[in-house]
């Protein structure tokens, strides 16, 4: 029988998931019973749906249609109250990422989940490739030697229009309530938390020091370029550097340097390429499980999640760290300059590319690498 699902935040990136789940709806796993949007989506917005209940209140949605799952896909402030809306009802959920805006909030969902016994499963994409364990079980077998550290590459382009479609984009807070809506923490948080998995180093418990140089050159509160260097408790040095200022964007990625090889990850493509001392190079692309056929399994099969909440606890410490340091470091007017984007114009930093792909090569920070605009690193603690 297939589980009755409500989706919370259907437009925007929400659109993906009414498309996933009409994917499912096909295969005959779940059924779409209700939307909740603060303005009613039209009929053309859900064609082939039939006519799912709408309400701007999830809670009351949930009651009125008993839906077993949640799907949510909402600003970042709002996550914790919403998942624990749906879990107070016996609902299970999808929840997006960031998990939450702080730690506090991410202990809150903990305990609330807890209390009530749903599952939640938190919405990294890239955790659900095949191509994560595959690289875990190269490292264990010792196919690059021994790990020396773990690089992560992200270089995006959004329009200025990008900070302006809706009034949480772009801040820190939003109304006394933290939003922590930045280029490390939402748009290319996957290439954190898929480095941090890779090394198996997620959990709330798993991080020794945070290092973090943090910029905008768009006119927001938040950072839009930004580089991390993290210590693990088991001791490897992991750094990630973002951009939403590219000049050419490209795949993100994730880079594992080793003794006597290196393992790269384009998490996007769940593409890989294994390059071995003395031996050729060796690409496969891998398949990946979708998120919410995987809470489906959970719920009707007591399948393990990928993604449990647990899970994206040193994702959230940095997230705390993203939301305690001080205001990114605004660029300087001869640091970047306007071009065209697809929605309008966009701001691009100098050399940012090259930047944040030496960063995943050598492990080394913006400032390290001798960008001018660069403060040394600042050693935050969450």
């Amino acid at each position: 029988m297939s589980l009755p699902v409500v989706l919370a935040g259907a437009r925007g990136h929400g659109r993906s998931h009414l498309v996933n789940i009409r994917r499912l709806e096909q295969a005959g796993l779940v059924r779409l019973v209700g939307i909740c949007e603060l303005r009613p989506l039209g009929a053309e917005e859900l064609e082939g749906f039939g006519e799912p209940a709408q309400s701007a209140d999830l809670g009351e949605l949930l009651d009125r249609t008993g839906a077993r799952l949640a799907v949510i896909c909402t600003p970042i402030h709002t996550h914790t109250e919403l998942a624990l809306t749906a879990a107070a009802r016996g609902a299970h959920t999808l929840l997006e990422k960031p998990t939450a805006p702080s730690f506090a909030e991410y202990e809150r969902l903990l305990a609330g989940l807890a209390t009530y016994g749903t599952a939640c499963q938190i919405g990294f994409q890239s955790l659900g490739s095949l191509a994560v364990p595959a690289i875990g079980e190269l490292i264990a077998d010792g196919a690059i030697g021994t790990v020396r550290g773990i690089g992560a590459a992200g270089a995006w382009a959004r329009d200025e229009a990008y900070y302006t479609r809706a009034p949480w984009a772009g801040r820190r807070t939003l109304d006394g309530r933290d939003v922590v809506d930045g280029v490390l923490t939402n748009p290319l948080a996957h290439a954190l938390a898929t480095a941090l998995r890779i090394d198996g180093s997620d959990g709330a418990g798993d991080l020794a020091g945070v290092e973090l140089e943090q910029f905008r050159a768009n006119d927001i509160e938040a950072d839009d370029t930004t580089c991390l260097r993290l210590r693990t408790a088991r001791g490897t040095r992991i750094t990630v550097a973002v951009t939403l200022c590219a000049e050419e964007p490209g795949e993100p990625y994730v880079v594992v340097h080793g003794t006597s090889g290196r393992i790269t990850f384009w998490y996007k493509e769940d593409r890989v390429l294994v390059q071995r001392v003395n031996r050729g190079p060796e690409q496969i692309v891998y398949a990946r499980t979708d998120l919410l056929e995987n809470l489906v399994a959970r719920v009707t099969e007591g399948d393990e999640l990928l993604v449990p909440p647990e899970r994206t606890g040193a994702f959230t410490r940095v997230v705390e760290s993203v939301r305690t340091a001080p205001l990114p470091v605004r660029l300087p007017p001869d640091a970047w300059y306007g071009a065209p984007g697809g929605q309008g114009p966009r701001r691009v930093v100098r050399g940012v590319d090259k930047l944040v792909a030496r960063s995943a090569e050598s492990l080394a920070t913006f400032s390290e690498l001798g960008a001018g605009w660069a403060a040394p690193p600042a050693e935050v603690h969450s």
